[in-house]
């Protein structure tokens, strides 16, 4: 039916220890998938993965023990008929990331 919007993304990855999330996000205002990729990039523990020229996106196996989480994927939400909505790819490690150091960063931001 014409009523229904949709978007979809489809990854298949084995995953020993990572998580990976497709994430569709909506905006106050008008936004470019470069604006978010430069917004992202300045982020600390963000990195950014997002070559379209050679299908490099990031996996799981990226995020495996290491700090920080990986994004890429971005692009505009098809489903949507304004420019204010993207769908992005994320990936990271489930021990580190989730869990034992956001714990530990979120301490340090507290004692400064």
């Amino acid at each position: 039916t014409q009523d229904v919007a949709i978007t979809a993304t489809c990854i298949r990855v084995p995953v020993m220890r990572a998580h990976a999330e497709s994430i569709n996000l909506e905006f106050a205002d008008d936004i470019s998938e470069k604006d978010a990729l430069d917004a992202l990039s300045k982020f600390p523990g963000v990195s950014i993965i997002d070559d379209r020229d050679k299908n490099r996106f990031p996996t799981p196996l990226d995020a495996t023990t290491r700090d920080d989480v990986y994004v890429g994927r971005v692009r505009r939400d098809i489903s949507r008929n304004d420019a204010k909505g993207l769908e992005l790819f994320v990936c990271g490690d489930q021990i580190k990331k989730g869990a034992a150091l956001n714990a530990v960063q979120i301490a340090e931001l507290l004692v400064k």
